[in-house]
């Protein structure tokens, strides 16, 4: 939706800058979510939230397929972000009252839903639809989200990871038409305010990891891309761009689906390791000392990598480090971690990038 959002706006005559127009709808609305979410966001029961999210997920394609002017189109934009960041609130907090490996599924999903959804838009526009028919053709993916709720997910009591033969012969009924999950009396939810202050600052050694990671990344992604240009190649600059970004989707891909395979403990680590790929590539756009894009394809794909396994770990290491009584506010306070880092680096990586453009 975002890359028909850039296709239509340049079509509507809009100039150039209007693309960081574009990057802050997409990422403003989703912020003011996750900031708000452990305040109060608890009074909305999960099934408004996850109809809320669908219904603004579908207005969007709407919104910014029949757009006639950049106000609209950003319109789209935003219901398109308000949908991602309520989803996101929404569905890591029911992970909470799930059997943990549910984290990993969830994580692998996010990541395909990268790669599989600038494929799906590469390859529709490229077959001959215009941006507005692919959008309009995208409007089941919503209504696939809502039946996956509310017909296929199943209450969470006959999934208990500890129920043994119990939870094999109970019968699975779709959230549709049982008991939703929020009204468990033993929701972390009820928590004073102290006791989610207290929960808060202790999750501050899995937040701050993340954050510096997603800052390293999306300062990549938004500052660097665009000038790692080759000219020893046959790409074009167009096509360079988009085999990083590419790559950069291949690799959270793989590391989101990892964890099984990985369990990574020391998420400063992954932090550390993606601030030196960012040092790295600035250090080329200033030195050019990298002799050939392969290298940098190497380093993109690794990018991803670590911001997958980021993800993947810090959510994985809450739920096991967080009680019972917790894990549900935990799980939503933390996901404010990558819309940060994201929020922090657009703040820093445009400005930077129009300078060294001036500079070139």
């Amino acid at each position: 939706m975002l890359s028909a959002a850039h296709d239509i706006l340049s079509h509507q005559g809009s100039p150039g800058n209007q693309s960081h127009a574009v990057l802050l709808a997409d990422i403003l609305p989703t912020l003011v979510i996750k900031l708000l979410a452990p305040l109060g966001l608890h009074l909305l029961p999960y099934s408004p939230r996850v109809l809320i999210s669908g219904v603004c997920s579908a207005g969007s394609f709407i919104l910014v397929a029949f757009s006639g002017s950049v106000g609209i189109s950003l319109c789209g934009v935003v219901l398109a972000s308000i949908s991602s960041g309520l989803g996101e609130v929404t569905f890591l907090s029911l992970t909470a009252i799930y059997p943990r490996a549910v984290i990993s599924w969830w994580s692998s999903g996010t990541g395909g839903a990268g790669l599989l959804g600038a494929l799906s838009y590469l390859g529709l526009t490229q077959a001959g639809l215009s941006p507005q028919n692919t959008l309009l053709s995208m409007l089941g993916i919503p209504a696939l989200l809502l039946a996956s709720y509310f017909l296929l997910l199943t209450t969470p009591e006959s999934q208990d990871p500890g129920g043994g033969d119990e939870a094999e012969t109970a019968t699975r009924q779709p959230l549709l038409s049982s008991e939703a999950p929020e009204s468990r009396p033993d929701s972390s939810w009820n928590l004073s305010f102290q006791e989610k202050w207290t929960v808060f600052k202790g999750l501050l050694c899995y937040i701050i990891p993340l954050v510096l990671v997603y800052f390293a990344e999306y300062f990549i992604n938004q500052g660097l891309f665009e000038l790692l240009f080759f000219r020893n190649t046959s790409l074009t600059h167009a096509q360079q761009y988009r085999w990083y970004q590419m790559l950069y989707q291949a690799g959270v891909f793989i590391s989101r689906s990892s964890l099984r395979c990985c369990r990574i403990r020391f998420t400063w680590a992954l932090a550390l390791l993606q601030c030196l790929n960012m040092a790295v590539l600035l250090a080329d756009i200033w030195l050019s000392f990298l002799p050939s894009i392969y290298l940098v394809f190497g380093v993109i794909l690794y990018e991803g990598l670590l911001g997958g396994a980021a993800y993947v770990n810090t959510f994985h290491n809450i739920a096991l480090e967080t009680s019972d009584k917790h894990r549900e506010f935990a799980m939503a306070a933390a996901c404010i971690s990558d819309t940060l880092g994201i929020s922090l680096s657009g703040l820093l990586a445009l400005p930077l990038h129009d300078f060294l453009c001036r500079l070139s």
